[in-house]
């Protein structure tokens, strides 16, 4: 994986601070399916009021835009969709991160997520149940085919692991049945 390196700028700090997290998004895909390129990486958060300044001290202000705590923690409230970028100065790569807050695909993700190892270093993987029930509502949202062809090459290449109950349970309760038949007929 050409970019391994650019996510471990972010993945190593966060196993070093012991914040809860998981990769999710392009990164995942990738993982999951098929390489292509990427200009950042979904991270969601066990972030919560007392770990914030942990997370500001492991991205240190030196080497990475991270936002003022006062930002983070207006995110941290929101129940669902709560988000922030952290982004590293000398490369430009960016980290999108997206606070657990109540969110119940969040929750049941970080609860099923997937320890990998990439380049020596343990990374923490959201579920591929996740990634393809996010990549439908992406699709959903803005119509772009990339979210299916990431789908479609993670189910050819990893469909040994994917929960197909499961995630077809997750596609039920999301409203995504559509999405589901479209992202099945992807040639």
């Amino acid at each position: 994986m050409q970019e391994a390196n650019l996510f471990l700028i972010f993945l190593e700090r966060l196993n070093n601070s012991g914040i809860e997290y998981m990769t999710t998004g392009s990164v995942a895909s990738i993982i999951y399916g098929e390489p292509r390129v990427t200009h950042d990486i979904d991270l969601v958060l066990g972030l919560h009021t007392h770990n914030i300044e942990k997370l500001v001290s492991v991205f240190d202000r030196e080497e990475f835009y991270c936002p003022p705590m006062e930002v983070i923690k207006a995110e941290i409230a929101k129940k669902t969709g709560g988000h922030f970028n952290i982004i590293h100065h000398s490369t430009g790569f960016k980290a999108d991160i997206y606070p657990v807050g109540e969110d119940k695909l969040h929750i049941w993700a970080m609860t099923n997520r997937k320890k990998v190892t990439i380049e020596n270093c343990d990374v923490w993987l959201a579920p591929p149940e996740y990634v393809i029930i996010r990549k439908l509502e992406y699709f959903k949202e803005g119509g772009s085919s990339k979210h299916l062809s990431d789908i479609k090459k993670m189910l050819e290449i990893s469909r040994k692991i994917i929960d197909i109950t499961e995630l077809e349970k997750k596609v039920s309760e999301n409203n995504l049945t559509d999405e589901w038949r479209k992202a099945q007929k992807v040639n």
